[in-house]
């Protein structure tokens, strides 16, 4: 089953989380950030929630059986996604509960044919747990033990990385080879070692340009040798120092056969666009050029080159002027394109807002919304609607969508979101200023508009905004109050505790006559 299916099983705000868990090890600092622009907006954000679903049996089928069985859902997603989120937990697991965690952890440790490194994720986990993180992964003698090799490359220059030290040891180890021979096929292993593991490093570095604490103790050691091995004197160029770095790399965890692979080209792209981003100079249309390359990927790429131009962390002025050249793009990106780069490129900025829009993000969001009307209610909207505290400044973009950049079908679109769950006061106010559009609504979608607002009338007798909105329905959807529609918005009007449930029932008497 596919990651992508998988994350399906969780809403909107859960699947940015998880999305960026993902990328792999470069995805947990990203993570990181996601997860802390949530609790800004969210200080009560369901993280608990998350790891509880990840621990729920879900169906699937036995690879080598092909017998129905279940298995834990985060055994389902693949080993490089795991890794990332015992990392990202090993962040941030003093502010969860610990038996949720020891779930987790449980059914990992329970799974067959465990990889290693998830192994010892979860034990780092667990000592996390039970000593505060005050231990390591690495013993003494380990610590040692990686201190020497590193010194053993230091000044060989070669770049063959561990397998060229293995390879040193094993022929050292073995008297009935010539020497000339011994010579010739250690010569020759280092360079096929040289060559496999340069490039190996070189695709790493480009698709995972950053890992922010993903990898443990044995990390962080390896880490701190090659510190000290660049602060000691030494004249060697920074060639003679690349066995630490692939060092480095081969105790991490390894990249998932799954991952998504760039393309040379949209890859070259990457530093163009960054450049374009962090200059102040106005774009021209020679610049659009650039983000040609959009109209090449799809949706899981533009993902991952999100992630690689940080677009969630641009100023909101470049913003504006990046959003300006994706409209002038030709042809028009694809819905799934649009989407994905409305989710990476404003969702965080407008669930974050703690004061209202600049005008920069308020034009940057009002004209992607004009052009790609759907892939923003579907990537903005919704996601803001179904968020457990919709903050004033939210609706009060969102309000401004509805009335300016939105046709009429598309606020029918955000009407039938905002009858699939509880409202609050937000959302009465989101549903109000849809209902002083005029929408033209069939005899079902009212009938279904004023079921649910029977059921949610309880929770706002004593609310004007909720009473406001009322009025609004006996005013101007007066053809559509019949039968048991006009039984249910009596109901509510009797249930009313604000001055204005006389007039209300006053409205609903002249349409009854």
């Amino acid at each position: 089953m596919e990651p992508k299916e998988l994350m399906q099983r969780f809403d909107t705000r859960s699947r940015l989380l998880l999305g960026a868990l993902i990328l792999g090890s470069a995805g947990v600092s990203k993570a990181l950030k996601v997860f802390n622009r949530q609790r800004i907006s969210d200080t009560d954000f369901p993280l608990r929630k998350i790891l509880v679903r990840l621990c729920e049996e879900e169906p699937c089928l036995d690879r080598e059986s092909q017998a129905l069985t279940s298995k834990p859902l985060v055994c389902l997603f693949p080993a490089s996604f795991k890794w990332s989120l015992l990392s990202f937990l090993h962040l941030v697991h003093t502010i969860l509960p610990k038996d949720c965690i020891l779930s987790l952890t449980g059914c990992l440790s329970r799974e067959e044919n465990a990889a290693p490194w998830t192994a010892s994720l979860v034990g780092q986990l667990h000592r996390d747990i039970r000593d505060g993180g005050s231990r390591e992964i690495l013993t003494p003698q380990c610590k040692t033990s990686v201190r020497e090799l590193c010194v053993q490359f230091k000044g060989t220059g070669r770049s063959g990385g561990w397998s060229s030290y293995f390879a040193k040891t094993k022929i050292c180890e073995t008297d009935t080879v010539p020497s000339s021979q011994s010579q010739k096929r250690k010569s020759g292993e280092l360079d096929v070692d040289s060559s496999h593991e340069g490039q190996q490093s070189k695709r790493m570095k480009m698709e995972l340009p950053t890992s922010g604490g993903g990898g443990g103790g044995g990390v962080g050691l390896l880490e701190e040798a090659a510190e000290e091995m660049e602060a000691s004197p030494s004249k060697e160029s920074p060639q003679d120092q690349t066995p630490v770095d692939d060092a480095v790399a081969s105790l991490l965890p390894p990249p998932d056969s799954s991952c998504v692979i760039l393309p040379d080209h949209i890859k070259a792209a990457v530093p163009v666009i960054k450049e374009l981003l962090e200059t102040e100079m106005e774009w021209d249309q020679s610049t659009v050029a650039a983000l040609g390359v959009l109209n090449e990927c799809d949706p899981i790429q533009v993902d991952m080159l999100c992630g690689l131009l940080q677009l969630d962390e641009v100023p909101e002025q470049p913003l504006a002027q990046f959003c300006s050249c994706l409209l002038a793009l030709s042809p028009d990106l694809s819905h799934s394109v649009a989407a994905a780069l409305i989710r990476n490129l404003l969702l965080n900025k407008v669930i974050s807002l703690s004061e209202p829009a600049s005008r920069w993000l308020s034009s940057a969001v009002s004209s992607v919304c004009a052009r790609y009307p759907r892939p923003m209610c579907q990537e903005l909207i919704k996601p803001i609607l179904e968020g457990d505290q919709t903050g004033t400044v939210q609706v009060e973009l969102i309000c401004r969508l509805i009335e300016d950049s939105l046709e009429p079908q598309y606020r029918l679109l955000v009407f039938g979101m905002t009858l699939s769950g509880s409202w609050n006061e937000s959302i009465l106010s989101v549903i109000h200023c849809l209902l002083e559009t005029r929408l033209e609504l069939t005899d079902e979608c009212f009938t279904r508009f004023t079921n649910h607002l029977g059921s949610q009338s309880p929770s706002f007798v004593k609310s004007m905004k909720f009473a406001k909105m009322l009025l609004t329905v006996l005013t101007k959807y007066q053809s559509h109050i019949k039968g048991g529609c006009r039984h249910t918005l009596s109901c509510c009007l009797d249930a009313n505790g604000t001055f204005l449930k006389k007039s209300l029932q006053a409205a609903l008497k002249r349409i009854s006559h």
